[in-house]
């Protein structure tokens, strides 16, 4: 996920979010990507992903760490099957694995590198993976039109949705395996499609594949695997406290809190333009929204000067908390 370094926000209100250009809604590099991957089969699959957003935290790892899950899966409800992770270390065989679903489907996403990804501020920089959609060339072609979607100002410079082609070798180049990454970025990884999942060797090429036979999510009546708070205010009290208290904990999750506001506003402009929800309580929770990583990297940056800011986290948190008390006596139940 190409947010590890990068958590500034573009501001506005709950329908005003979008990239026009790209047509699809300002999220995370992963449900950019999900949302237009689904487009061939579900057109409303940005609201189907608003419908899903619900985050939740995981509080039982070990070293205090933390897990975060933005929205449920919405890739399970095709005759395919849903998607899961492949790799290989090979790049003949990724790209056997790589034409082999892409001739089933159409496209294919694919894991790229955003120390390779020239349209990204973090090329040449930062190692984060970012999923892009590919799509195959003309027969005997080796060229892959390759889809970006995620659009983001980001403190290395602005991302903008991309669209072109690439030979072979130069996909390999985009594909390069990041790596062991931070335990957070892999974190990221593990829940990028809504439920854990395993991943790939991080020194494999990855990709994903419709798999039939696969459940896709937890069976009926099952919990996920671990301790987790799914109720919207406890969660946002929880975290209030615990990245108010543990600077080390604040830098490591603030990009979290960045994926969230993002997937929020996105869910809050579907909710207003439904009518489910007043205007003004859809905007002000929002705008609380938006603030909450613009506040968060500030509390960051001046606690690696010495100067941790608690209050700013504290404010922040509270101020999302109660726009959204406000909402939630509006939202109806889902």
């Amino acid at each position: 996920m190409s947010t590890a370094t990068n958590t500034a926000v573009r501001s506005g209100s709950a329908s005003g979010e979008g990239d026009a250009q790209a047509g699809t809604p300002e999220l995370s590099c992963y449900t950019a990507a999900l949302v237009a991957y689904l487009k061939a089969e579900r057109p409303d699959a940005a609201d189907l992903l608003a419908d899903a957003v619900a985050l939740a935290v995981r509080t039982d790892l070990p070293a205090g760490r933390l897990a975060f899950r933005h929205h449920r899966r919405i890739d399970t409800g095709g005759p395919d099957g849903p998607l899961v992770h492949r790799g290989a270390a090979r790049w003949p065989d990724v790209l056997a694995g790589l034409r082999h679903e892409s001739a089933l489907r159409g496209r294919v996403l694919a894991v790229a590198n955003t120390r390779h990804v020239p349209w990204s501020p973090a090329y040449g920089r930062s190692a984060v993976s970012h999923w892009i959609l590919l799509e195959p060339g003309t027969e005997h072609d080796d060229r892959w039109r390759v889809t970006d979607r995620f659009a983001a100002l980001l403190p290395d410079g602005e991302q903008l949705p991309h669209t072109g082609t690439l030979d072979d070798e130069q996909l390999r180049g985009l594909l390069t395996p990041p790596g062991v990454l931070p335990w957070q970025n892999r974190a990221r990884d593990v829940h990028a499609l809504g439920d854990a999942q395993e991943l790939p060797d991080p020194d494999h090429f990855g990709w994903l594949v419709r798999e039939r036979g696969k459940p896709g999510r937890e069976p009926a009546g099952r919990e996920a695997p671990g301790q987790w708070l799914t109720e919207p205010l406890d969660v946002l009290r929880f975290l209030a406290v615990r990245l108010g208290e543990d600077p080390a904990a604040l830098a490591a999750h603030a990009d979290d809190l960045w994926a969230a506001s993002r997937h929020q506003r996105h869910r809050l402009g579907v909710l207003a333009r439904r009518g489910r929800v007043t205007a003004p309580a859809a905007d002000t929770a929002a705008h609380a929204w938006g603030e909450l990583p613009r506040s968060l990297r500030f509390a960051v940056t001046s606690a690696e000067r010495g100067r941790p800011r608690p209050g700013v986290v504290a404010q922040a948190f509270a101020n999302l908390i109660d726009a959204m008390t406000v909402l939630r006596r509006e939202e109806p139940t889902r």
